[in-house]
């Protein structure tokens, strides 16, 4: 009877190591990501169903299911045409918003975090404590704060009220400082020197484009908060005029639960679906370049 050769520890070795490359798949964690993502795109799915529905319809079936007449397109149209075009005023309104303030916030962001983390200069740590300390805050807390000293400027119910506020971005200038910190080498600004560069040049030539990735995070941040931003619109404009997304689908909100009032549930639904579309393209056409920069300084040569 002839036994089989053991395999040889060489064999052995790279058997083992190649089951070791196997990735382990976690049935308990897929399930939970599994959770997570159905939980996640469940309103987004409930908003888009409702937002196929007439007024009629909505009232009768409030589901995640459509019913009646598919009615998305004469929605959309009633939405932006309803109240002299309001919606379309309330969305460029946001837009300008989003543009200066997080525009400025962003370039701000990362010209004070590029700084910080090449130039060396007394009170560093001391300014290091303010940002976090900044990032700590909640902007909540500064809103009333910001109104009181705005209302004895008389910026008050002006785009002012909300533009100058979302220019600074705690949370965005300590982002880029840690990323200009492991992005840009002191060789490379040191090299740039002694070719008889000067600091813009080699700001705006050489760093601005090993900072793209996080330019764009940073972007993507400031948009979302200022796009979203309602507590502060909310005491700082009246005029309905001035008035962001948020606080013009909030106005509609309230007229479609005003006793007697006309029903505007399917333009406050399908207004809302509107709202959040221009940030998913955002973050659909700018995701390869942030998603770059999430693993930089992460693996050292």
């Amino acid at each position: 009877m002839r036994t089989r050769p053991l395999p040889s520890p060489s064999r052995r070795r790279r058997n083992g190591s190649h089951s070791a490359d196997r990735p382990r798949r976690s049935v308990v964690l897929t399930l939970l990501i599994s959770l997570v993502v159905i939980y996640s795109l469940l309103p987004l799915v409930w908003l888009l169903i409702n937002s196929a529905k007439t007024q009629p319809s909505l009232m009768s079936s409030f589901g995640l299911w459509f019913s009646g007449d598919f009615a998305l397109w004469d929605n959309i149209q009633q939405t932006l045409t309803h109240n002299d075009h309001i919606f379309v005023r309330w969305l460029l309104n946001t837009l300008l918003y989003v543009a200066v303030g997080a525009g400025g916030a962003t370039f701000l962001a990362v010209l004070g975090g590029y700084g910080l983390a090449k130039f060396n200069f007394p009170g560093k740590r001391g300014v290091f404590a303010v940002v976090i300390g900044a990032v700590a805050v909640p902007s909540a807390a500064l809103a009333v704060p910001t109104f009181l000293m705005f209302s004895k400027m008389g910026l008050t119910d002006t785009p002012w009220a909300v533009i100058v506020p979302s220019l600074i971005s705690p949370f965005g200038l300590y982002l880029m400082w840690v990323f200009a910190s492991e992005a840009i080498p002191d060789e490379l600004l040191e090299a740039a020197r002694m070719d008889g560069s000067g600091e813009f040049r080699t700001f705006f030539r050489i760093c601005l484009p090993l900072l793209a990735p996080g330019i764009v995070t940073v972007l993507l941040f400031t948009v979302v908060a200022t796009w979203n931003n309602y507590f502060l619109p909310l005491i700082m404009i009246k005029n309905p005029d001035w008035y962001p997304l948020t606080i013009g689908l909030n106005s509609w909100n309230k007229q479609a639960f005003t006793a007697g009032g006309q029903p505007l549930f399917n333009l406050v639904i399908t207004g809302s679906l509107l709202t959040i579309v221009p940030l998913i393209a955002a973050f659909l056409l700018l995701q390869r370049y942030w998603q770059s920069g999430l693993a930089a300084g992460s693996v050292k040569e």
